[in-house]
């Protein structure tokens, strides 16, 4: 069974910086991209960033600057790190697998990702 368990969320302060890590367990992602997502109260879920089996990556222009992707593959997880937070980085945060294998370019659609975490909670005060 695939799994992919997101962590580090919780409360932080405006201005903070967070780290979010995602451990997937059940098969090897070493050649599949993956993907960060979040879904704030109300809205719809929304791309944050992708990174591929190569470690390129991909940003939502609004929030470039602020993040960066990473990969440990022997240790099968992803990181999210994202500085300067706003009261508006308020969502679940999600981790996202595809099953495609040596993709060159990370997708930013949903579609395209088959395995998915049940996302960590993160709350930005001001």
């Amino acid at each position: 069974q695939v799994q992919l368990v997101e962590s580090g969320g919780g409360l932080v302060q405006a201005g903070d910086s967070m780290v979010l890590s995602c451990a997937a367990s059940g098969r090897s992602f070493r050649f599949n991209a993956m993907g960060w997502f979040r879904q704030a109260p109300g809205k719809e879920r929304e791309f944050v960033g992708a990174i591929t089996w190569r470690g390129d990556t991909s940003y939502e222009e609004s929030l470039k600057g602020r993040l960066n992707i990473s990969r440990d593959n022997p240790k099968n997880t992803v990181y999210l790190q994202m500085t300067s937070l706003k009261p508006e980085d308020t969502a679940s945060y999600y981790c996202a697998g595809d099953s495609t294998v040596f993709r060159t370019r990370p997708s930013r659609s949903q579609d395209e990702y088959d395995y998915w975490g049940q996302g960590t909670q993160v709350t930005v005060s001001s």
